[in-house]
């Protein structure tokens, strides 16, 4: 009995799982034929990891993240006489870099953080080994993948260059000039007008002279504009002057001739 309590009938599980396997027979078969068929793998697939060790600078970032501890790097210090310098410097030579593919995770910490392009991603698999000791890769052999490193993906066009590029191409320009990062622009399609004239391979004829303009017609003697006296217009006539009256001898006090004035005023 199930568990709600039915009856189930006996040999139905079997006969559900036949049924997924007669279906899965009538259909067309889609198993690559490997190793007679090499497999079509992406290009930044993660096979094995490659070493550039010209590029390398022994800076003991990719051990000192990797989370398996499965690198190993050992190197030494040369002098290098600098001509007009005041003393030698010193630059790191690697001695020893071996990665142990038995441990290797295949995270790709390794080569995100190293800041000099000195690892690569290559798609090759077919490393495998009887005997496990075997997988321990030491830089010659990191150094044949390299061959096998596919190109890196092209940048957009319309896109900003990386940033090595524009570090590269700003120390060439010098400083203080506009570089491809500052003056890129979106490139943008522009339609040619339809009537546009021919060019000519002569020199351009030079423009005719101008005409000088017409005189202007003489005026008559009715539409003469008015001169400026007579544009004006006329001055109110003022009102006349009221005569002031005559101030006789009698009215004034101070004239020696008043007859009323005794002697001795005057």
């Amino acid at each position: 009995m199930s568990d709600h309590g039915e009856h189930s009938t006996p040999g139905k599980g079997l006969v559900q799982g036949l049924a997924v396997t007669l279906k899965t027979m009538t259909k067309r078969s889609v198993t690559q034929q490997y190793p007679d068929v090499e497999p079509e793998l992406p290009p930044r697939s993660r096979g094995v990891i490659a070493l550039s060790e010209e590029n390398c600078t022994v800076c003991m970032l990719c051990a000192r993240e990797c989370p398996d501890w499965c690198i190993y790097i050992d190197s030494h210090k040369e002098e290098v006489v600098v001509p007009g310098a005041a003393r030698p410097r010193q630059r790191n030579v690697l001695d020893r870099f071996d990665i142990d593919f038995s441990l290797c995770m295949y995270c790709g910490i390794c080569i995100e953080v190293c800041p000099f392009d000195a690892l690569h991603w290559t798609p090759e698999f077919e490393y495998a080994e009887t005997d496990v000791l075997d997988l321990l890769h030491d830089k010659n052999r990191l150094g044949d993948w390299m061959r096998t490193v596919p190109p890196p993906p092209a940048h957009d066009v319309l896109g900003e260059p990386s940033k090595e590029e524009a570090t590269a191409a700003r120390k060439a320009a010098g400083p203080g000039t506009a570089t491809a990062a500052k003056t890129a622009r979106p490139a943008v399609r522009r339609t040619p007008p339809a009537t546009a004239p021919a060019a000519s391979t002569g020199p351009p004829a030079p423009p005719p002279p101008a005409a000088p303009p017409p005189p202007p017609p003489p005026l008559s003697a009715e539409a003469a504009p008015p001169s400026p006296a007579e544009a004006l217009p006329p001055a109110e006539a003022a009102p006349p002057a009221e005569a002031a009256p005559q101030e006789s001898a009698v009215d004034r006090p101070d004239r020696p001739d008043r007859p009323d004035r005794p002697e001795s005023e005057r």
